[in-house]
């Protein structure tokens, strides 16, 4: 059995504090990647790119985020969710494993926030494994709503018998996210406590790697103040088998 290494982080667009007391994180962040030594990492909220926070900031990366923050030799995807006044983020997908195909579906369920999920598909050990990254949107019906499309697009998308991981930031802190992908026979740790949200005291847990056709091993969430201060979630990671 081969042992994939999965993060999600929802990385709060590399900046953190408001006004003039936000600091840019995205440097620190890079380190942070790199440490969680994760196969495929899953990000939401990364900016490609953002004229007012570029003026702001001297250290400013000039590469869009998803590319800065890939560690050597890895194969950075991103896709745009939102498109605002002065810039744009989405999910990305870094990959330490070849990208072979990825695709994006916008699941905006109304006017005032715009999302999508981010479908990669690697081989991994010569496997073909795919991968779907999530935000989902604030308003419960709206993540009803979009939980059916994101139901919808794995049938349509996604073989049956291939391995599959759904990972992101769910905002759900009930159980409809959980109920309806169970449905769809994607599990994630059972009887586990992992809050990552917010980052400084975590209270709940918004951010999962759902998976069907692989083997749950292991579960864990990094703590402390170099964790909390990098964004307003901290990263979920998970091991996972993938049969030979």
């Amino acid at each position: 059995m081969n042992i994939v290494r999965v993060a999600t982080y929802n990385i709060h667009k590399g900046v953190q504090g408001i006004g003039p007391q936000r600091r840019l994180e995205i440097h620190n962040l890079g380190h942070a990647v790199e440490q969680l030594d994760a196969d495929v990492v899953c990000l939401q909220e990364v900016r490609k790119l953002n004229r007012n926070e570029e003026r702001h900031f001297t250290r400013w990366p000039e590469l869009s985020q998803a590319d800065f923050l890939a560690p050597e030799g890895y194969e950075a995807v991103y896709q745009t969710n939102a498109i605002t006044r002065h810039g744009e983020h989405g999910n990305a997908v870094l990959s330490r494993w070849p990208v072979v195909a990825h695709q994006h579906e916008d699941i905006s369920d109304h006017r005032f926030e715009q999302r999508g999920l981010l479908h990669v598909e690697v081989m991994v050990h010569g496997q073909a494994v795919h991968v779907v990254v999530v935000h989902l949107g604030l308003i419960r019906s709206s993540r009803a709503r979009q939980v059916a499309q994101l139901q919808r697009f794995i049938e349509r998308e996604v073989p049956l018998t291939a391995p599959l991981l759904v990972a992101g930031d769910f905002n759900d802190w009930g159980a409809l996210v959980q109920r309806a992908l169970y449905a769809t026979n994607l599990r994630a740790f059972k009887g586990e406590n992992n809050p990552t949200f917010p980052a400084r005291m975590p209270l709940v847990q918004l951010d999962y790697v759902y998976a069907r056709g692989l083997t749950p091993l292991s579960v864990h969430v990094p703590r402390g103040r170099i964790w909390w201060r990098m964004s307003d979630h901290l990263p979920l990671i998970a091991e996972f088998g993938l049969p030979v």
